[in-house]
């Protein structure tokens, strides 16, 4: 029988497979992440353009190694500097690795494509003020769009020495990887990877194959992975709504049929697309044996997939010189992910289901959300690392121990976390706490429950500005919202993505309570992603006695879009349906609210909502009110940006200026 890890693999593994990511950056702490094809001698070097360079042994007090394969390790560098960094200044680093002979090898040997030109070493910035921030979310490998990232790779090259003009930070809102829609040649990439690597494997209790190795084997692995969930009747609901790909007409059609299992399978998904390195590794992998009615299917995924690596080392390289920050959406893990208190208690309650949705999660701490709080997951990472203790020598890891890890990641509720800078910016879980339906459990979840509330009110209290990343727009569409509401009383939540702020009168009143609360913000920038449109609002409360001023901003997605017709028609409809004076508004859960559009300068119909993969960026000024909002489109098309009334005058005179000051 031909085993998936043959003995030995090959040597000759490039040393560094993926990184570095500059993660959580502070004058006095920096973290990165990295992954090495071994355990790496490593050591840091910053060179601020004034003064001397300074070293820093990357030994375990700095530098913790997780093994997840037997040639796959993922470095978590996290530095105290005895000596905060300068800030708003250009600041090169460099990682150097120790070889045998104890030369050293520094990222323009093992990394080159991470260089701009003209320089030596990748480069930072310390901004004092998160005024200027890259934001966006929903990249998925095989949509044919450009890639957004590659694209603010460009707009950062051309600004590479001008550290006041540089952003703060890029904040991804959901959606980095989509570990449920997965396109034929990826999972034949990701399956060669693995052999590669000789990334861990698992038993696979509940399922009708008995481990992963039967997985990657079975004759339905590709494109028809549903026959491979429990053939029992009482699990027909698991496997229509688990991965069911059903039909969704009124958005898009969802994809599930080559959806992630194994913790192998995520892990190497994350390395192929946050690095061109993997993919020299599996070019010449020979394409699975597959019915032909799937050969038009592959070659339109493969073709988009030859765009996706094609701009991968611009967005590897942008990822070298930004602090990037992370939460999750649902297809980080899975379609749907905690919708409803039926959803949860269906695949939950089975341990095949259970497992999958564990195994993404498990990696997507191991590679996002552990750098954006690394103090915050010393236990589970302990977890992580006994689990892997226990795959040699056949290299599969002990199931007892993988499920314990995977409960302990489902009941922590850390996943959160805020960034004390002028403004605060506070990135909101709104996937594990969410305020469940009691009374009708098929209905959605409110995306926060009132403790989570309650937190967040405290983090803004005194406030003067924030900047909230909710990846679920606070504000949306109306009329898309009025649609996922009446889908609901249909029981159809899970056939249209019914998730929204509004959908759950508890979460919404308190949520709107919090931000006409006395000591919390007078301005509030909401970011968001995840509907695969781009738009801004201007937001007010009537009524109040203070009432605060809020933007919602919503970039989505980043190699993503939505079905253009079919977006052209709603934003028509909801402009007829919903106009401030339309009987209408009274009849919705936001009547208390005053919308003003900002309407995107490159319209031609009257759009207020803006279709196409890109980047979002916004300035903001001191009162944490944005100055600039605007959408830089992948495609090569210029900037599009949203106006607000006052501005349209102005519009034909409207400059570009792609990441520079406003």
């Amino acid at each position: 029988m031909h085993r998936l890890f043959p003995t030995p693999v090959s040597e000759g593994l490039p040393p560094v497979l993926a990184g570095p990511l500059l993660r959580r950056l502070e004058p006095d702490r920096l973290v990165l992440w990295l992954v090495g094809s071994a355990p790496l001698d490593l050591t840091l070097v910053l060179a601020p353009r004034e003064g001397a360079p300074r070293r820093f042994p990357l030994d375990t007090r700095r530098c913790r190694v997780i093994r997840v394969g037997r040639h796959a390790c993922v470095h978590l560098i996290d530095v105290a500097l005895p000596e905060p960094l300068p800030q708003d200044t250009i600041i090169e680093y460099d990682l150097l690795i120790t070889r045998g002979d104890g030369s050293e090898a520094g990222i323009a040997h093992w990394a080159p494509h991470l260089l701009h030109a003209g320089t030596v070493r990748p480069n930072m910035v310390l901004r004092s003020r998160s005024d200027n921030i890259l934001f966006g979310s929903c990249r998925k490998p095989h949509h044919p769009a450009p890639d957004g990232l590659a694209r603010a790779d460009a707009l950062l090259a051309e600004h590479i020495e001008r550290a006041d003009e540089r952003p703060a930070m890029l904040m991804l809102c959901g959606d980095q990887v989509y570990a449920d829609d997965v396109a034929g040649p990826m999972l034949a990439a990701i399956h060669a990877l693995i052999r590669r690597l000789g990334l861990y494997g698992e038993c696979l209790e509940g399922a009708v194959v008995a481990d992963s190795e039967a997985l990657y084997r079975h004759a339905a692995s590709y494109y028809r992975r549903e026959e491979l969930l429990p053939a029992f009747k009482s699990n027909r609901a698991l496997r229509e709504r688990f991965f069911g790909g059903s039909e969704k007409p009124i958005f898009t059609t969802a994809n599930a049929h080559n959806h992630l299992v194994t913790l192998a399978e995520v892990m190497a998904m994350y390395l192929l697309v946050w690095s061109p390195v993997p993919w020299q590794l599996v070019a010449d992998a020979p394409p699975p044996a597959l019915a032909s009615r799937y050969a038009g299917r592959w070659r339109r995924e493969s073709g988009a997939l030859a765009g996706f690596r094609r701009d991968l080392p611009q967005a590897a390289r942008l990822l070298a010189h930004v602090q990037t920050l992370m939460i999750f959406d649902d297809h980080d893990i899975s379609d749907d992910w905690n919708l409803s208190a039926k959803w949860e208690s269906t695949v939950y309650g089975h341990p095949f289901a259970r497992r999958i949705v564990g195994n993404a999660l498990v990696a997507y701490m191991l590679c996002q959300g552990w750098g954006n709080r690394p103090e915050m997951f010393g236990t589970a990472l302990d977890g992580l690392a006994a689990l892997a203790d226990t795959a040699a020598p056949d290299g599969r890891l002990d199931a007892p121990a993988q499920d314990a890890l995977v409960k302990r990641l489902l009941s922590f509720r850390q996943w959160g976390y805020v960034v004390r800078t002028k403004p605060t910016v506070i990135v909101l879980d709104t996937r594990t706490r969410r305020w469940r339906n009691r009374y009708r459990p098929g209905h959605p979840s409110g995306l926060m429950d009132w403790e989570a509330l309650t937190e967040l009110q405290h983090e803004l209290l005194d406030e003067t500005e924030a900047v909230i990343v909710s990846p679920t727009p606070m504000f949306g569409v109306k009329l898309i919202e009025v649609v996922q509401r009446i889908a609901t009383f249909a029981g159809l939540a899970l056939s249209v993505d019914a998730e929204n702020w509004m959908a759950h009168r508890g979460a919404a009143g308190s949520m709107l309570n919090i931000f006409s609360h006395s000591r919390t913000p007078g301005n509030y920038v909401v970011l968001s992603g995840d509907v695969h449109y781009s738009f801004a609002y201007d937001v007010e409360l009537r009524d109040s006695d203070r009432p605060p001023h809020i933007w919602q901003i919503t970039s989505s997605g980043i190699k993503n879009e939505f079905p253009r017709r079919l977006l052209d028609w709603l934003d028509r409809l909801n402009r007829w349906l919903y106009s401030p004076r339309s009987p209408l508004n009274w009849f919705t859960k936001r009547r208390d609210l005053v919308f003003t559009p900002h309407l995107p300068d490159r319209r031609q119909h009257g759009e207020r909502v803006w279709n196409g993969a890109g980047i979002g960026q916004v300035w903001l000024d001191a009162q944490g009110r944005p100055l600039r909002i605007v959408q830089h489109n992948a495609d090569g098309r210029p900037s599009t940006r949203f106006l607000a009334p006052e501005q349209e005058p102005s519009l034909a005179a409207a400059a570009e200026q792609p990441l520079g000051k406003h």
